[in-house]
């Protein structure tokens, strides 16, 4: 790691249209938002009701169980996906971006001087939403892919034992495709997806219109409660398969600065949930339809069994694709949360290509895209089949719901300050449905639900000890620096000056850099331009232009420049650079050298900071962190790196 300047700055900046005020129609847009936002939770019916019945609790497939099903998986859409995310949450952007990480810096940039003595619990609460996050895209291209493929299943039954196989082989081709981008794939995403949910609306309208009772059922509240008054427990365990059907509500926060929040909105009330509603109703009167020994078995597996048995194979395909979609959907939100969380200086600095030349938010990010890889072909030869992996897929979804709601409750009181009277209630319903999602999937820990609660923590662990050594580090280097008037003063005269620009990149905006005191100290020389350049990742998305520079003429050829950038934007240097103005000639790289200090850390216990294990694990992130050179897009013939040791 590099003495470079990538702490992020508060910022008081008024609030912008972010990348949300899209070009084109409402249409276009919903569209395109059907094909890759709803990909998860479009997919959910594949598995979802079956998972109530055929899962671990094995529910009896009769009226009382079907219908309190169906009216809790049409409530939870309400109330979650509907009420909580796209009438209240969706309203949060950060200068029109969403999820986690770009709510908790709307928290902290627009509370400062308010409720400080919440920021820390908001901060970690925010990183461990990030962290939860890592674990569902693990598990979702996992559970997806493979329950379509065991379609095949209901097609011939001799299709068994390459289920895993078949499906391991598309994941490998799912993430081998991802460094040549998304752009062409995703222009296919929109319409496959419309095809997806026109075909699982018609199948569950035609057992819908045989038995129109149903609708009415599913609507109702009362059922609900009947099931919990007549069958509590298993209702209560219900709950952790009923939540599948809400998996993916979260992208819809988190994909707003692709879309806006309106197309989405649209999208979901008008096309996506009664796309979905009617597939649930239909798998429910197709079950209710037949004697008890049938059902039973075709609730191991109804959403194929919808189709007549020659459409079979289609809709397997069908599924296949859709999935591979929603998997594509997670696997660049990954990429995206990735690097927002570099950005904001919770990670250390990773590769990263970007796959489109018009689409700034496609990247391509090979150390998470392997690691994911590696992790999900893991996770499908562990837990074998798609019922196996349900056991595991809840418990990160229902944990970032619920810190999203805490989060919540900081922005309606803190920021929005609604009126008690009001705020209370709405935060008592969304608290009171996660809560009872949450404690149900707690059930199914031993099954495997341990497994994204272990990727948190170690994702949790990473993040905030490379948060933590990084202040730490840079604390120590400011003990140790130099007021730059005394050194300008002492320095710019006896040194010898050379022809040319020299920048040396620090986190610091006062101070000399480290870099240039080595410089001078072995070299004896200064340029006869001098820039100390300190970039700044502010918490908003984007950094409008008016905003980008600050400069300082220090005097005798020294400049002190701030570059800001928004966590969403590319921090390249050189570009930056060249529309600086008003400090001499125009930058030209063949005539600048930049300076770099290359850290090594030394672990020790002697100072109060970290436990000395996680020093010990800061350090060796920091050894695999990318260089700033590749980071600030640096010519790599233009810079030089001169190390020195800190003690932390």
């Amino acid at each position: 790691m590099n003495d470079t300047a990538d702490v992020p700055e508060t910022s008081s900046a008024p609030e912008a249209e972010g990348p949300a005020s899209h070009q084109g129609g409402l249409a276009k847009l919903a569209v395109g938002a059907v094909g890759v936002v709803f990909g998860d939770i479009g997919t959910s019916p594949i598995y979802a009701f079956r998972e109530t019945f055929a899962g671990h609790h094995q529910l009896i497939p009769d009226p009382l169980h079907i219908y309190g099903v169906l009216s809790l998986i049409f409530w939870s859409m309400m109330i979650v996906v509907t009420f909580k995310y796209v009438a209240v949450i969706m309203r949060a952007d950060n200068k029109g971006e969403g999820g986690s990480l770009a709510l908790l810096a709307l928290i902290n940039r627009k509370g400062e001087g308010s409720k400080k003595r919440w920021t820390a619990g908001i901060v970690l609460l925010g990183v461990f939403a990030t962290a939860l996050f890592y674990g569902d895209s693990m598990i979702t291209p996992a559970i997806s892919v493979l329950s379509a493929v065991e379609g095949l299943t209901t097609v011939q039954s001799g299709f068994e034992p390459f289920v895993v196989p078949i499906a391991i082989a598309i994941l490998i081709g799912l993430f081998t495709i991802q460094a040549r981008g998304t752009a062409m794939v995703g222009a296919m995403f929109g319409p496959i997806m419309l095809v997806y949910f026109l075909t699982i609306s018609v199948l569950g309208v035609v057992y819908v219109a045989g038995s129109p009772g149903v609708i009415l059922q599913t609507l109702n509240p009362w059922n609900a409660v009947q099931f919990f008054l007549e069958d509590g427990w298993r209702a209560f365990l219900a709950l952790g398969s009923v939540v599948l059907a809400v998996t993916g509500a979260e992208a819809l926060y988190a994909d707003m600065g692709h879309f806006g929040r309106k197309p989405i909105g649209v999208s979901w009330l008008f096309f996506v949930m009664p796309a979905l509603m009617l597939n649930y109703m239909g798998q429910g009167a197709m079950i209710l339809s037949m004697d008890l020994a049938a059902a039973q078995e075709v609730v191991r597996n109804p959403f194929f069994f919808l189709a007549p048995e020659i459409m079979r194979l289609p809709l397997v395909i069908l599924a296949t694709l859709a999935t591979v979609i929603a998997s594509q959907a997670v696997i660049s939100g990954a990429f995206s949360v990735t690097q927002q969380a570099i950005q904001l200086g919770f990670m250390p600095r990773l590769r990263i290509s970007h796959t489109s030349a018009h689409a700034a938010g496609q990247i391509y990010i090979p150390v998470i895209n392997w690691l994911l890889m590696v992790m999900v072909i893991l996770l499908v030869l562990f837990f074998q089949n798609s019922s196996n992996l349900a056991a595991a897929y809840g418990i990160a979804v229902t944990g970032a719901m619920f810190i999203d709601t805490c989060l919540l409750s900081v922005v309606l009181f803190s920021l929005w300050r609604w009126k008690t009277w009001i705020a209370v209630p709405v935060l008592a319903i969304f608290f009171a449905v996660d809560l009872g999602y949450f404690s149900a999937n707690l059930t199914k820990v031993p099954d495997g639900g341990w497994f994204p609660l272990l990727v948190g923590l170690v994702a949790f662990t990473l993040l905030t000890t490379w948060a933590r050594g990084r202040q730490l580090m840079i604390s120590r280097m400011r003990e140790a620096s130099m007021p730059v008037e005394i050194f300008i003063k002492s320095a710019a005269k006896s040194a010898t000056r050379v022809p040319g620009t020299a920048v040396f990149m620090t986190t610091s905006p006062d101070g000399v850099p480290h870099a240039l005191l080595h410089n001078l100290k072995h070299n004896k020389v200064l340029h006869e331009r001098v820039m100390l350049l300190t970039v700044s990742i502010e918490d908003v998305p984007f950094v409008e232009e008016d905003r980008r520079f600050d400069l300082l003429d220090l005097g005798a050829g020294f400049y002190r420049l701030i570059i800001r950038f928004g966590f969403m934007q590319e921090s390249n240097v050189p570009a930056a650079l060249a529309r600086v103005e008003s400090c001499g000639p125009q930058f030209k790289m063949m005539d600048t050298s930049f300076f770099l200090a290359r850290q090594t850390l030394l672990a020790s216990g002697a100072r109060p900071g970290m436990a000395l294990w996680r020093e010990k694990l800061f350090s060796w992130m920091l050894r695999n962190a990318e260089s700033a050179m590749e980071f600030f897009k640096l010519p790599p013939n233009r810079v030089v790196e001169l190390g020195s040791q800190v003690e932390i």
